[in-house]
């Protein structure tokens, strides 16, 4: 076995250790430790009893609501203890709107031939298993083609690359429902990607490969249809072969026909569930957001998603683990949530690199650095078109980012291999070798690559903090306060700087009766984020009670001040000023709330109730 492969090898193992371990650690299937009850198994016993809908029963209550979309009305049958967050209801049956994919591939199949059921946990940790090897595939090939002359180390430095700053580690650390879907998007881009490589090298049987491509990528866009435009990539050998002037029409067919029938597919089975090809799901979704009424993608959010997902910083501290969320800048209008996203530029800047893939076919002769130029192609037009399709979205999530970021880091990977040779004597260049130089640009990219390894990392554990605070909640959710006090103070043993488990705690405690500990945790909050919204209009509630109303009113304004569109702060504050006498301003702030949340019944009883005292 060469160097090279014994380094790769070693990566290999240690990446796929540590994918192992964070996918165990993974918290949040906690809540419910039966994996037949999760929602692709669900799924999976749909198909088997010969129906589109998930095999789970819906709620009587849900079926007669009057509007079973509004997130007040369903809030019980979505939080409660017939767990349907995230799932579509539509003409009496569960539908799930994330790709099918993930079912199809490997949930149906594993229950089939072992008659047992794999966790999310699990099934996203395969996932991102095979996409790393893909892609260290990939690597391997390059090596052995084009860089034989790199070093085992460098090659064992870009395979780490790969796995550790790609933000799987960050998708591993929380895995939900919402992850299935993405890390099997990852995986099939990524043979995709193999694939195309293999077309435009084995000329004789290229019609074969792309026809493979093309499956893979069909299948990608059924697990994650927000993958769409990046098919694209598939027609990069097509584009090569008509360039050469050699035939393209059965490359073409190739290409095309697979992914083709794959949409057709995809559009009848949506057709079959919600009478109509081009709908998945999202608009009859139960969840905390009218779906319907949402403008899912716009050029108005293309800036300050550029912003979140590319230049912001995350911000340091001096407690373990260091890294923690970015400042968020203020909101578009429409604009529904931010979730711990972070700058890909200024958090792993070993993605700069990317700029200096052109140099792996400088001075090369003219095929092998055709054929270069073609991989890289479509390798940026697979990170180009997925990352525009992201920043145009409603709503920006850190595991968004796995849709382009492997993309991106195999560029820079690319990048690296090509700094390595410019700086080394070939015989196309005939250069001297320059070792003084190639010594200095490895200190340079291996200190990239190392910070951005390293923040994968750190976010990581800091993930595993927000996954205790998310289950704390669910458990809250299920009337199960205690227990959910636990899990927001293993959050906080993790972070002790995470406001939003302190908040969390500190309502678990007031709901317990600790009214001065839950005030020291909101306090606690506020030392962290004087400008937390939350922590404000919670600790003003409890002033409040106690009729400190000045001081109520006081964090009412503070928390309007931060978050204007606070309806629960709005209410509280028409309460106070209610109170204090202050009649025409308390009525300002019940309109604002009727505004902000029309069905919100308190704010128009109290309304009412002012009016007909006038």
């Amino acid at each position: 076995m060469s160097g090279a492969s014994k380094s790769l090898g070693a990566v290999c193992i240690l990446v796929i250790g540590i994918y192992t371990y964070m996918a165990q650690s993974s918290v949040l299937e906690l809540l419910n430790p039966n994996p037949a009850e999760s929602y692709y198994n669900l799924l999976v016993e749909g198909f088997r009893s010969g129906h589109l809908s998930l095999k789970k029963d819906v709620p009587r209550g849900l079926t007669e609501l009057a509007d079973p979309y509004d997130p007040t009305a369903n809030e019980h049958y979505r939080l409660g203890s017939d767990h349907l967050y995230d799932l579509s209801y539509y003409e009496g049956r569960l539908y799930l709107y994330f790709g099918v994919t993930p079912a199809l591939i490997l949930f149906w199949p594993f229950t089939a031939m072992t008659g047992e059921y794999l966790f999310h946990r699990q099934a996203v940790a395969i996932f991102c298993t095979v996409g790393f090897l893909a892609s260290v595939g990939l690597l391997r090939a390059l090596w052995r083609r084009y860089f034989v002359g790199v070093s085992p180390g460098v090659v064992g430095a870009c395979a780490l690359a790969l796995g550790l700053a790609t933000g799987m580690p960050v998708i591993l650390s929380r895995v939900g429902l919402y992850d299935v879907a993405i890390s099997c998007g990852y995986m099939l881009t990524m043979l995709a990607l193999g694939a195309i490589w293999c077309a435009l090298h084995e000329t004789e049987r290229r019609c074969w490969w792309l026809a493979a491509a093309s499956v893979a990528y069909g299948l990608a866009v059924g697990a994650r249809p927000s993958l769409l435009f990046g098919g694209i990539i598939v027609l990069v050998p097509v584009a090569e072969a008509w360039r050469e002037r050699r035939p393209v029409l059965p490359l073409l067919a190739a290409a095309t026909v697979p992914l083709i029938l794959l949409g057709l597919g995809l559009m009848l089975y949506n057709a079959r569930r919600f009478d109509s090809p081009f709908e998945f799901g999202v608009r009859y979704q139960l969840s905390g957001q009218r779906q319907v009424m949402e403008r899912l993608f716009s050029l108005h959010y293309l800036w300050f998603n550029f912003r979140v997902y590319f230049l912001e910083p995350a911000c340091w501290s001096g407690r373990f683990p260091f890294a923690h969320d970015i400042r968020v800048p203020p909101l578009p209008t429409g604009y529904t949530r931010v979730e711990t996203p972070f700058g890909v530029l200024t958090n792993i800047p070993v993605v700069w690199l990317a700029l200096a893939a052109p140099l792996a076919w400088r001075g090369r002769f003219e095929t092998p650095a055709s054929i270069l130029r073609w991989f890289v192609t479509a390798a940026a037009l697979l990170f180009g078109t997925c990352a525009l399709t992201v920043v145009l979205f409603n709503g920006a999530v850190f595991r968004y980012e796995a849709d382009f970021l492997p993309a991106l880091v195999l560029l820079a990977v690319m990048g690296i291999l090509g700094m390595e040779r410019a700086l080394a004597a070939t015989p196309e260049s005939g250069l001297t070798d320059r070792p003084v130089w190639r010594r200095a640009a490895r200190c340079g990219w291996g200190l990239l690559l190392g910070f951005s390894v390293v923040f994968n990392l750190l976010v990581s554990v800091e993930h595993y903090a927000e996954a205790y605070n998310e289950l704390g909640i669910a458990l809250m959710q299920s009337g199960k306060t205690e227990d959910a006090i636990g899990q927001y103070k293993q959050a906080l043993q993790i972070n002790p700087e995470s406001v939003e488990a302190h908040v969390n705690l500190g309502s678990a405690l007031l709901q317990m009766g600790k009214v001065q500990d839950a005030v020291g945790e909101y306090k606690q909050a506020l030392r962290i984020n004087p400008s937390y919204a939350e922590a404000h209009n919670n600790l003003g509630a409890i002033l409040q009670r106690v009729g400190k109303l000045p001081e109520a009113i006081q964090h009412y304004e503070r928390a309007l001040r931060s978050k204007p569109e606070y309806v629960d702060a709005h209410f509280n504050m028409g309460l106070a000023l209610e109170k204090m006498g202050r009649v025409p301003e308390a009525i300002e702030h019940y309109e604002q709330a009727l505004k902000l949340r029309p069905d919100f019944t308190p704010a128009s009883n109290a309304l009412a109730r002012l009016r007909a005292g006038q």
